[in-house]
């Protein structure tokens, strides 16, 4: 199945490598994995500068290339095209060369953009497997990326601390007034936000959020006792009351402010 995935990623790259305005193509991280992972899709980050082909043309170009594809569906508003090929899910996501180039020289002026959407878009820049390169301008951007300020750091941990103390205390709020919508909404929120502070902290840029689990636990600078509190904070058929879990959850967050 490996076979089929490497023969699919370089029939799509050598279409999309074409188009004069991609400037790189990236095989995303876990496009590596088992193609039996029910998590599994072959996804291609395509960094542009310019105009690229339509989504008809983009339709037409990749039935070509592989043969036929099946149920395609792209967006408009955010440029990402879905299908299926030989039974696989794939996705190709278009992202602008140059709004990541302004990110970047933007130094604390871009945490506004990372506040709410959280540094997966640098995980990935940093991660993914080249499959085709126009310049050097993904090396450069991975060399900025490695040598980002104390200042950019500590600015993103101070955001993420705020949503993450936000989202407790809605947490608490949702708790006491037996909210169960909000209760959940403001749950996900406050372990998004936590992960995201921990992953500041040990100076790393946050996996998808399938890979969250994992990697947290792997993360080098830990509050102690966090990881028997998070996985009964997760576990499941907990009988734990609400209340208790925001007790829970007011702990982790009073043992990760503690990290310095």
């Amino acid at each position: 199945m490996r076979l089929k995935v490497e023969r699919l990623a370089d029939s799509l790259t050598n279409v999309i490598s074409s188009w004069n305005s991609v400037e790189c193509i990236a095989l995303a991280e876990h496009s590596e994995d088992d193609t039996l992972d029910p998590y599994f899709a072959l996804v291609l980050d395509v960094y542009h500068r310019g105009a690229f082909p339509g989504a008809d043309e983009r339709r037409a170009a990749f039935s070509t290339a592989l043969g036929g594809i099946g149920a395609f569906e792209s967006s408009s508003a955010q440029p990402k095209d879905r299908f299926f090929s030989e039974g696989l899910p794939v996705r190709v996501e278009f992202k602008d060369a140059a709004g990541v180039d302004e990110i970047l020289d933007r130094g604390l002026g871009f945490l506004w953009v990372l506040k709410n959407s959280g540094t997966y878009m640098f995980y990935r820049l940093e991660s993914s497997r080249i499959l085709f390169r126009r310049s050097t301008w993904i090396e450069d951007v991975r060399a900025k990326l490695c040598v980002l300020s104390p200042e950019v750091w500590e600015g993103l941990r101070e955001a993420f601390e705020a949503k993450m103390e936000h989202s407790l205390s809605d947490f608490g709020a949702a708790a006491l007034l037996d909210d169960g919508f909000f209760y959940n909404v403001s749950f996900s929120g406050f372990l998004r936000y936590a992960a995201a502070v921990l992953f500041i902290k040990n100076r790393r840029f946050e996996p998808s959020h399938r890979a969250i689990g994992t990697q947290l636990m792997e993360l080098k600078e830990l509050p102690e006792d966090f990881k028997g509190r998070w996985e009964t904070l997760l576990g499941p058929g907990s009988d734990m009351s609400r209340s208790q879990q925001y007790k829970l959850a007011e702990l982790i967050a009073k043992s990760i402010l503690a990290l310095r």
